[in-house]
């Protein structure tokens, strides 16, 4: 046996066991049959016509799309002033503090999403949308500070003493010099968090008030085998668009870093 071939093997057993049911969404999306199941009984475009005159899913789509931007703009907002303080300065309780800022990434959904609910509830908080805001936001954040955080330490911090010692303030030095070149990383972590907050469930289930957002609507309309055909052409119209906005996100990660003249050490893609 040649060496890797084992790990190569193991690679495609993963990629198939990964990606083997997100593969199945198309095939039945264009089934021509209520069921889910094989034999396939043809093709047909009909399913994505219901699905898109369900008036209740497109309102759904759009409580999602308004929490998914502002969370995204939330969070990335908050990751940028967090990212460039734990990179640019030191100060007291810096690590406990980076570190609790990340601790969600590792957090189960559940548990963060019943400490919240516990702590609205209990300051008679109504459950709404600024709610689920408030939930995505706080989940978003440890991946924007990651992905800014990289963008930062790319920097040539002698950009930014050079424009100082010309006299240019460090508000506008910041606004100048550092904010284009980390532009692209800005771009990344906006597009890394809506696709997070749109595709989120847990947060958005406890969270949210009588009207769903669309990962609760999706997951209420599996009740009824009839909508199934219908959901699935949306989950692959959804595959398609979270696809096209991480490999944009990976496209201006790489473009900041190499802008910046720094090496690349990883990412999603």
């Amino acid at each position: 046996m040649k060496k890797g071939s084992g790990l190569t093997v193991y690679a495609i057993f993963y990629l198939i066991f990964l990606y083997a049911p997100i593969a199945i969404l198309p095939v039945f999306a264009f089934n021509n049959s209520q069921v889910v199941a094989f034999p396939l009984k043809g093709f047909t475009t009909q399913w994505f016509g219901e699905m898109w005159a369900d008036t209740n899913l497109r309102s759904a789509l759009l409580r999602s799309l308004v929490i998914a931007l502002t969370s995204a703009t939330s969070a990335t907002i908050l990751g940028l002033f967090a990212a460039r303080a734990s990179v640019r300065y030191n100060f007291p309780g810096k690590t406990p503090a980076m570190g609790l800022i990340m601790l969600p990434m590792v957090l189960p959904d559940i548990v963060i999403a019943m400490s919240l609910l516990i702590l609205l509830l209990s300051l008679s908080v109504p459950l709404s949308m600024l709610t689920i805001i408030m939930g995505h936001v706080l989940l978003c954040m440890p991946f924007a500070v990651a992905i800014l955080t990289s963008a930062f330490q790319s920097l040539d911090k002698s950009l930014e003493e050079a424009a100082l010692d010309l006299g240019e303030t460090r508000a506008a030095t910041f606004r100048l010099i550092i904010l284009p070149l980390v532009m692209p990383g800005i771009i990344a972590s906006f597009l890394i968090c809506f696709t997070i907050s749109i595709d989120e469930f847990v947060l958005a289930n406890f969270l949210g008030s009588g009207k769903p957002v669309l990962s609760v609507y999706i997951f209420g309309q599996f009740r009824f085998p009839a909508k199934v055909p219908s959901m699935l052409a949306l989950g692959t119209l959804l595959v398609l668009f979270s696809i096209i906005l991480l490999a944009f996100a990976e496209y201006m990660r790489r473009r900041g870093i190499a802008k910046a003249g720094g090496k690349d050490s990883g990412g999603f893609l």
